[in-house]
Parts: structure tokens; sequence; C-alpha cells
């Protein structure tokens, strides 16, 4: 199950990107799609076939960010947060062997193309919330348990 959790940022992007798809790509690949019915025969006409293709995949991820957009729920920055890991925190952690990794724990639709995103339904999050600096960290891997410990916690629009 999917939470339907988002940061400002995230759901901005989003926005950002329905608005690119809807205003400006769509009609672009329409003209296209046009031009090429207009050839002639369209079932030999890779041109009309491709773009063809393409507007039902950018109709079909409007549908997905108009419906997605509408159920989201944004989570700005409490000053509350300060000092414990929770939804937006950027948050760094270690192991035994030093190993350092650092994220941000964010909404699940933030977290493609991005290395530094982790979803707030990922294990790693759920072990991770409401842990301070310094504390213990199990979370359960394919592998086995592993144990990490918080080394830093941080979180956007804070005061520093």
């Amino acid at each position: 199950m999917k939470t339907d959790l988002i940061t400002r940022e995230g759901y901005e992007a989003l926005q950002k990107e329905l608005n690119y798809l809807w205003r400006e790509h769509r009609p672009d690949i329409t003209k296209k799609v046009t031009w090429a019915a207009s050839l002639g025969d369209r079932s030999e006409n890779a041109d009309y076939q491709y773009n063809k293709k393409l507007l039902r995949e950018i109709d079909r991820r409007v549908r997905y960010l108009r419906k997605c957009l509408d159920q989201l729920k944004i989570v700005d920055y409490s000053p509350q947060q300060d000092g414990k890991v929770f939804f937006g925190a950027w948050v760094e952690i270690i192991n035994e062997h030093d190993e350092l990794k650092g994220f941000r724990v964010v909404g699940g639709d933030e977290i493609y193309g991005r290395n530094d995103y982790i979803s707030i339904d990922s294990p790693m999050a759920r072990a991770l919330l409401k842990k301070a600096v310094d504390d213990e960290v199990v979370v359960m891997t394919p592998e086995g348990e592993r144990v990490w410990y918080v080394n830093k916690i941080s979180y956007p629009g804070a005061l520093v």
C-alpha cells in the first residue's frame, strides 16, 4: 500500500510535469500526428504510428498525474519535527563498517530519477521514523538484519 504523502517540492515538480505534457508536449505531438496522417496510408507510416503511440503514453501519464495530484497530501516542514526522523527529513546513517549513506525520506511519487531519495514506504524509512541522532536502527533486508546508526538529521526549510 502506498502512502499518499508528498513534499511541496515534489508536488510542484509533478504539477510542472503535468503542465508541460498537457500544454506543450501533447499539442506538438498532435500536430505531428495530423501531419503524418495527411500523408496517406497510415498502416505503413512510421511517423504516424510512432507519434500515435507517443500520444497514448502522454495521455496515460496525464491521466495518472491528474488523479495522483488530487489524492496526494502535501506535508510541509514543522519545527516539531526537529531532532527526529519524519517525512521530508534528510538523513545520514552509518554502520559498523563506516559505510555512510545519505538520503531524503519522501513520497513514492518523488523517488524516480533520484538516487538520494527513498520512499516513506521503504523498509529503511519505516525503521528510521521517529529515530534521533545516535539511535540504532535495525533494518530487515533480503540478506538479513542490518544495523545502522543515525548520524545526522536535517530538514529543508529549517533554520540552522
